[in-house]
């Protein structure tokens, strides 16, 4: 017996509301947060301050901040470039800068690092190192969302490069048969690591992998923080509803290599240019801003100094902090 489920629409609408000149700031800001903090990083690292791998953020703001702007109160997961996930969710910039130079005022006090970024009472259930390894624990989180009716999602992050993995399908599978709620994000920065999406998939288009579970799903550029909230906002509604689990494939760009140790000489000339040129998220707003809504140059750049101020307290807050205490290395290993 042959059988053929369409993947089901996602609605229209998000059903949030429109955002104005202030709402609108305030995404500018937390998306200048994001890049100055990240500034801060890569500059930490050629300092040796911070050691181990080092992921940055840069160029893909509008995501993570479009995100949080349509499910702010629901639970996230993320995977190993998760820094800018953590920000837009409510981490301070102290807590995670703190974890980055692996100080004991960090957010899992020192011990994460990087690529394990955590804090739950903002409802942020960690970055994850193994890739695709993560996104079955977003079904995990989605069953207890599910079966405690808490009324929110699972919304979990990854790359197109985790796409491929044997996880990724699999959750897939579960996450649809069990309706669960979860809004599954690729970040399609076109590279995994150094390898382009055409090196690496037959299909490009990643989010029609959700066709052969059946799950809704749609594409989307994401440069523009506020087409970003809207789908995302339109995805959590349908999951929210209890209509089942939705994948997303955001369209977006790294500006720096896969890592802090990546030169990226794979990208073909002129490519990164070209999209800092024309899709550089903070630049859409700012023009949107300023154009469209009538602020200031002297606003935005008033909202910049407060972000660097903060950001520089941050680098301070974390290079004066302490080390971690060598004798609680295994508090978070083994049971009293």
């Amino acid at each position: 017996m042959s059988e053929r489920i369409d993947s089901p629409p996602l609605p229209d609408e998000s059903g949030l509301p429109a955002l104005d000149g202030a709402g609108l700031l305030d995404l500018y800001r937390e998306m200048y947060r994001i890049r100055r903090v990240e500034e801060l990083a890569a500059k930490a690292y050629t300092m040796r301050k911070i050691l181990g791998f080092c992921h940055l953020y840069i160029g893909q703001e509008s995501v993570a901040v479009g995100a949080a702007a349509a499910t702010k109160d629901d639970y996230w997961i993320a995977a190993y470039r998760e820094h800018g996930h953590a920000l837009a969710k409510g981490m301070s910039s102290r807590a995670m800068l703190a974890e980055l130079f692996g100080k004991a005022t960090g957010c899992v006090h020192g011990v994460g690092g990087s690529m394990h970024l955590f804090d739950k009472d903002i409802r942020f259930m960690g970055g994850y190192g193994i890739v695709g390894g993560h996104v079955p624990l977003a079904n995990g989180v989605g069953w207890a969302i599910k079966h405690r009716n808490e009324g929110r999602v699972c919304v979990c992050f990854f790359g197109d490069g985790a796409t491929n993995q044997g996880a990724f399908f699999e959750a897939l599978c579960l996450a649809q048969l069990y309706k669960l709620p979860v809004v599954f994000i690729c970040e399609n920065n076109f590279y995994a690591m150094g390898t382009s999406v055409e090196r690496q998939s037959f299909l490009t288009r990643l989010d029609l992998r959700a066709r052969g579970v059946g799950m809704a799903h749609d594409q989307f550029k994401g440069f523009d923080v506020e087409v970003v909230r809207e789908r995302v906002g339109a995805a959590a509604k349908f999951a929210r509803e209890g209509n089942g689990p939705v994948l997303l494939e955001v369209v977006t760009y790294r500006y720096r290599g896969h890592s802090m140790s990546d030169p990226a000489k794979y990208r073909p000339k002129g490519e990164l240019e070209n999209i800092r040129e024309t899709s550089d998220p903070l630049a859409i707003t700012h023009h949107r801003l300023v154009n469209d809504l009538g602020l200031s140059e002297d606003t935005l750049t008033e909202a910049r100094q407060v972000i660097d101020e903060e950001a520089q307290d941050a680098w301070d807050f974390a290079e004066s902090s302490p080390d971690p205490d060598p004798t609680k290395l295994y508090d978070y290993v083994y049971a009293e």
